[in-house]
């Protein structure tokens, strides 16, 4: 083994680099709203089968799983909506957009906070009230690429 690579695994052990996530810092201009809608369908979909699961034998290690599975899920896009609105809303919204659409702080926030909701709560028409605030917001963004 050189010196040189014996350094850089020592210099690896002394100074880890982490690792970061993001969309882009870079302005790529890759933005799209269909991400955030499709984690809110899923949304939907697993409160309304986990409604369905109501009054099921909770003994029943495979309803236990399923109810397990479904919330887990629920959550996680819940999130993930919310994530990639909250990215076209800070890197991709500008002084401009929110002088023509006058309202889109309030709908990014209204979408924000029913995510929040639907990820605590089972309940169905919060959670396609969640995907219409999304839409609204994403028929701005489509808006605003013509």
């Amino acid at each position: 083994m050189s010196r040189l690579h014996r350094a850089i695994r020592l210099a690896d052990r002394l100074l880890p680099v982490g690792v970061a996530d993001a969309h882009c810092d870079v302005p790529c201009g890759i933005y799209d709203p269909r991400d955030a809608l499709q984690a809110a369908d899923t949304v939907i979909k697993m409160t309304s089968l986990i409604e369905d699961l109501q009054g099921k034998d909770f003994n029943d290690v495979h309803n236990q799983h399923a109810l397990t599975r479904c919330v887990t899920v629920k959550e996680e896009h819940a999130r993930k909506a919310k994530d990639d609105l909250l990215v076209i809303w800070t890197d991709y919204f500008k002084p401009e957009h929110l002088a023509k659409y006058a309202d889109l702080h309030e709908l990014v926030w209204k979408a924000c906070k029913l995510g929040s909701y639907v990820k605590q709560n089972v309940d169905l028409k919060k959670a396609n009230e969640f995907k219409s605030a999304i839409q609204k917001v994403a028929d701005i963004f489509r808006e605003t690429k013509k």
